[in-house]
């Protein structure tokens, strides 16, 4: 798992002596206890050998529990074999494990017990990572008020937004996307009668859309790794947070950051987790994200727009291009605390959190193409989900009523024999009753369950 991380250049290698070198007089004096430890591993970034075998020997002789994960962390960057084999040696001899270079096993075996951390861990990770992008060292150093695991927030291997978000998009008109077959997968939206549809094969570049859609100021976050398209609307309370990808994973999820405070934000919640905004009762609103093709999303909204291949990016926006190889396996790239094998891990569940923050639900994507009308309930939220010929599902709420048949187009009747119609945004039935629609999303089963391993799950 190493070597899935490109080499990092001499400047990081400088840049971490640097600091090891600067550090180390003043941890002799003021605050010596809190920064000998991470002085120590910053040590074996120096370009001395001598200075690199002190903080081996510190390392060696003053362990403690808190010092693996740091060890795991620091075994990414040490491009010095000698030194990473002999850090390597001293985390099995203490930990009694031989997972030799398996970061995931490593880290496995980390959250598998109580969190374990010292207290200026956030500002060994802050000075770890900032020689990647010095924009990193926000995201940690002096920010204490984790509402996670901080040993569980991984880098990704990229720079903050380098996986560029498309802000503010170009949109053409559906009769002009002759790029698109009718089979190309694409997430549509629909807000205040805007209709717009995204195509997978171009948001898997990018992960992230920011945008207005219907007067409403949206990002979608696309989750690669963890199979979810999540609409938010990035108003809360009057201020707008403008989003992006932070470079960071929490349980193989990408995690978001604003600008403004460059808080980390858990994309499966949309509420920060790490920095000034933590506590704040921040919770971003969400709206439903149709997983469709394009062929079905262009007949039902024949003036639909779509994103436009002009994203001022170049890539290989094909098809089925993007994460090729990682869509093709059931293997994960980064490891999570838990696994369910009820389902594969990249099953698909649709995943609902209807006003009960305390009970989620996920439903097998295959079973609901068995049963193109389900009905359920989570708190006191009684739903429908409806599942049309190509698949995509859409759910409502359903107060009293129990559906019958559904046309797999837009036509329901309910067991009275009353006739209704689908809309995006509704369902209407004959005598003017109207069923609002509710938000949820797709999601890969093993990235749900690691966030919400209570779920319930119907399959």
């Amino acid at each position: 798992m190493k070597l899935i991380l490109p080499l990092l250049p001499f400047l990081l290698l400088t840049g971490l002596a640097s600091w090891a070198g600067n550090s180390s007089d003043n941890g002799k004096t003021e605050n010596a206890n809190s920064n000998a430890d991470l002085i120590a591993f910053f040590q074996l970034f120096s370009p001395s050998l001598e200075t690199r075998e002190e903080g081996l020997v510190y390392i060696k002789n003053e362990w403690k529990p808190e010092f693996a994960v740091m060890a795991v962390e620091t075994l990414f960057f040490v491009r010095d074999q000698t030194t990473s084999d002999s850090l390597r040696k001293i985390l099995e001899e203490k930990t009694g494990k031989d997972f030799g270079y398996d970061t995931n096993a490593w880290y496995r075996w980390i959250w598998s017990k109580p969190e374990a951390t010292l207290s200026k861990y956030p500002d060994f990770k802050g000075h770890l990572y900032k020689f990647i992008d010095p924009k990193f060292e926000k995201y940690f150093a002096n920010r204490y008020n984790s509402q996670i695991r901080l040993d569980e927030v991984r880098w990704g291997g990229v720079v903050q937004d380098g996986i560029p978000p498309l802000r503010n998009p170009k949109m053409i008109p559906a009769a002009k996307a002759s790029y698109l077959n009718d089979n190309d997968v694409v997430f549509g939206i629909e807000l205040n009668g805007d209709l717009r549809a995204y195509p997978k094969r171009i948001l898997a570049w990018h992960e992230m859309f920011v945008d207005t859609v219907g007067g409403v100021p949206v990002a979608g976050v696309y989750c690669t790794l963890c199979g979810t398209v999540i609409l938010y609307k990035t108003e809360f309370e009057g201020v707008s947070h403008e989003i992006g990808t932070s470079g960071f994973l929490y349980r193989s999820n990408k995690v978001m950051y604003d600008k403004a405070t460059q808080s980390l934000w858990n994309t499966f919640s949309g509420e920060p987790v790490l920095g000034p905004l933590v506590g704040k009762g921040i919770q971003l609103d969400t709206y439903s994200v149709v997983t469709t093709t394009w062929g079905e999303w262009k007949k039902r909204h024949p003036k639909t727009l779509v994103l436009s291949l002009d994203t001022g990016h170049r890539r290989d926006y094909g098809e089925g291009a993007a994460y090729r190889d990682y869509f093709a396996t059931d293997e994960l790239m980064f490891t999570v605390p838990v696994l369910d094998t009820r389902l594969k891990n990249k099953d698909e569940v649709l995943a609902l959190r209807v006003n009960s923050p305390d009970e989620q639900l996920a439903i097998s994507v295959d079973f609901l193409r068995k049963n193109p009308i389900y009905h359920d309930q989570i708190g006191e939220e009684r739903f429908v989900v409806l599942t049309d010929k190509s698949g995509a599902n859409r759910v409502y709420e359903r107060g009293g009523n129990h559906f019958v048949t559904f046309d797999g187009e837009f036509a329901l009747i309910d067991k009275q024999g009353h006739e209704w119609e689908m809309s995006e945004d509704r369902l209407v039935s004959e005598d003017g009753i109207i069923l609002e629609r509710l938000p949820y999303h797709r999601a890969f089963w093993f990235g749900w369950y690691a966030q919400f391993p209570d779920t319930r799950l119907v399959m």
